[in-house]
């Protein structure tokens, strides 16, 4: 992964076609090919790095936060998350990235009071261990909206995943952002009666 190239394609402007000269007419009539200067393309192409492609990455992944964050909370007054964007890129694939968008708690059965946080990616991949966060990365779709179970960790501040409700931690995966929504926000719904409402829509 760390071979991976990337080039700035909204600078590179390709130039005005030149006027197609008859060349089959000049080579009869002069015996030569003509090869002018414009006839090759001279705009090259800027590669940038990967602190460049990492920074376009994160501003892209914090407007889609930003964006479904207000979408969720437009729903129902009642139901209101914080915002707490943040947002990493994939070491060695800065193109590559996630964000988190909000956290929570609510209550699984026979569990109470359940830590969870939502995410967006744009790929799609599993829940990998706790040293590796993402396994068998797909790119096959252009998001990946998904929520974990999470808990705080033996060191202060840091959170981990809860893996008690499900081997991978997850509480939902899928590329749809409408079921994504529907699921956060019966995650959210203070009461059954609610998230019934929600489950019909």
């Amino acid at each position: 992964m760390s071979k991976l190239r990337y080039y700035d394609a909204a600078s590179t402007k390709k130039p005005a076609p030149p006027p197609k000269a008859a060349i089959y007419t000049e080579f009869l009539r002069t015996g030569r090919i003509n090869r002018r200067a414009d006839d090759w393309n001279p705009v090259e192409k800027r590669y940038l790095t990967h602190d460049e492609v990492a920074a376009r990455t994160a501003r892209k992944l914090e407007t889609a936060g930003d964006t479904t964050h207000s979408r969720i909370n437009a729903f129902h007054p009642s139901i209101r998350f914080p915002k707490l964007l943040f947002q990493r890129t994939l070491k060695g694939s800065p193109h590559l990235g996630y964000c988190h968008v909000t956290a929570a708690k609510t209550q699984f059965a026979p569990l109470k009071d359940i830590k969870w946080s939502f995410y967006i990616a744009n790929f799609y991949a599993d829940i990998g261990d706790s040293e590796q966060f993402f396994e068998r990365i797909n790119l096959g779709y252009s998001r990946m909206y998904f929520a974990v179970a999470i808990d705080e960790g033996e060191e202060i501040g840091r959170m981990v995943i809860n893996r008690t409700l499900r081997s991978d931690g997850l509480l939902f995966r899928t590329h749809d952002p409408k079921v994504a929504l529907k699921n956060v926000l019966q995650l959210g719904a203070r009461n059954e009666q609610l998230r019934k409402i929600i489950r019909s829509l």
